[in-house]
């Protein structure tokens, strides 16, 4: 078995300056901590991670509560919470919830029974049970996207999701386009209020009537958007664009519209939110927003660590910046 000391030979650093590293990666330098890494990787080494908790009253592990880990959007965010944890000396635990509040309370437990140190959650609901709830303010806990419903307020990592939809109904009236649908996501999160309020905002600006009737769906899926679409085909008023609320939703509703023998954007218009890696790739492309899903999950591991290590945060909102990204899914609206 490879001991530190082989690490310390390939590094050609001391053993004081590995076990640093290790343990609080933030006093080493980037380029030190990159050449320690690579030796343990060449050596094989394999820290005494047991008897480092016992010690420390650390596990260096994160549990990470996911609702949907089909949903690539939040595979590019645990790609990037993954790459940050290895950096920092920490292991990542997935914990599928599938939204089920008791999956949900099983994982956030671990933190309270030490067997993670923190956590970063990928949805909006509070994860302790009801029995957890008042030794929860001192968890080390953070939120991606979603803002955790709670009367403790946790830092979060989010996109600027109002000024991000106030964009996207922007770019459509550029087209002409009068006549708007909604397919929604979640309609009880802080994400559903931001992009309905970002799109609300100018239409009102610009004097274009809008019908509560016309906001369909509740989840996050490509079925989401197919039922979504049929709902609003049986509607007097049809729609010239839709505005879904992930791109999972929107390649559903494409789909669903050419059944309908539609085209897309000829006959109606599609936008989509994430610009997850198909979304270029279906036909249409899809017109949607960039989130910079790997650096938010980067940047959440950085938060929970400071979190761990009872460091103060400068700020608890980290607003992510998002990019308009226009393809072929959008344009001239019908008898423009």
């Amino acid at each position: 078995m490879s001991t530190i000391k082989k690490v310390c030979q390939l590094a050609g650093v001391s053993t004081a300056t590995v076990s640093r590293a290790l343990k609080n990666p933030s006093m080493v330098s980037e380029k030190t901590r990159e050449k320690i890494l690579k030796a343990i990787a060449e050596s094989g080494y394999r820290p005494n991670v047991l008897a480092s908790s016992i010690k420390t009253g650390k596990t260096n592990t994160i549990v990470v509560l996911v609702p949907n880990l089909s949903n690539p959007f939040f595979l590019k965010i645990i790609q990037g919470i993954e790459q940050a944890a290895q950096e920092s000396g920490y292991s990542v635990l997935l914990g599928d919830t599938q939204g089920d509040p008791a999956r949900e309370n099983e994982y956030a437990g671990m933190v309270l029974s030490n067997r993670v140190d923190g956590i970063i959650h990928l949805d909006h609901s509070f994860p302790f049970s009801d029995n957890d709830a008042a030794l929860a303010e001192a968890v080390p806990m953070v939120s991606v996207c979603e803002r955790i419903v709670s009367d403790i307020k946790y830092p979060v990592i989010e996109l600027d999701n109002y000024a991000a939809c106030r964009a996207l109904a922007k770019h459509l009236i550029s087209y002409g386009h009068q006549k708007f649908a909604v397919i929604a996501g979640q309609i009880d999160s802080q994400i559903h209020r931001d992009r309905l309020g970002g799109i609300t905002s100018v239409l009102a600006e610009e004097n274009i009537a809008f019908n509560d009737d016309m906001i369909v769906g509740g989840e996050y899926s490509i079925e989401a958007g197919e039922k979504g679409v049929n709902i609003l085909m049986s509607r007097h008023e049809k729609p010239t664009a839709i505005f879904c609320f992930n791109d999972d939703i929107a390649i559903g509703a494409i789909h669903e519209i050419k059944k309908h023998g539609l085209k897309v954007p000829g006959d109606i218009s599609v936008v989509g939110f994430d610009d997850i890696k198909v979304s270029g790739y279906i036909d249409p492309p899809l017109t949607t927003i960039h989130q910079p899903a790997s650096e938010m999950g980067r940047k959440a591991v950085e938060v929970v660590l400071k979190q761990i290590r009872k460091e103060v945060l400068k700020k608890d909102r980290e607003i992510m910046q998002f990019q308009l990204v226009e393809r072929e899914s959008t344009g001239l609206a019908k008898n423009s």
